[in-house]
């Protein structure tokens, strides 16, 4: 694997726990939904639309590092978005995190590098 290569990998992720940030900001400035105007109210936040074109920049990337890398191999990847996007939960809107969780990120994590040296 080149060094682009798990550049890309490695970035994918980190751009999906972004959108998944911005998606979690527009959910705090609108609040509770209210009737089908809240469709309208989330339309209007300039950090819902960031988030959109966040996922659109990974949906791209993916397709480039799917040219060459094999999916099954580039897949493993996606789970260090189930590390980065808890984590960003926990520093940025203060969501608990437990011992339980913690060890599962590790396991996580382990996999991964037990995936990517095979």
């Amino acid at each position: 694997m080149s060094w682009r290569q798990l550049l890309e990998l490695v970035t994918f992720p980190l751009v999906l726990a972004a959108g998944q940030i911005l998606f979690k900001r527009a959910a705090l400035q609108i609040g509770a939904p209210q009737g089908a105007s809240w469709i309208l109210d989330v339309a209007r936040l300039p950090t819902m639309w960031l988030a959109v074109i966040l996922y659109a920049a990974a949906t791209l990337l993916w397709v480039r590092i799917l040219t060459t890398v094999p999916l099954s191999r580039a897949y493993v990847f996606v789970a260090l978005a189930f590390v980065i996007v808890p984590a960003a939960g926990y520093l940025l809107f203060d969501e608990t995190i437990s011992l339980r969780f913690v060890i599962g990120t590790l396991l996580i994590v382990a996999g991964v590098m037990v995936a990517v040296k095979a």
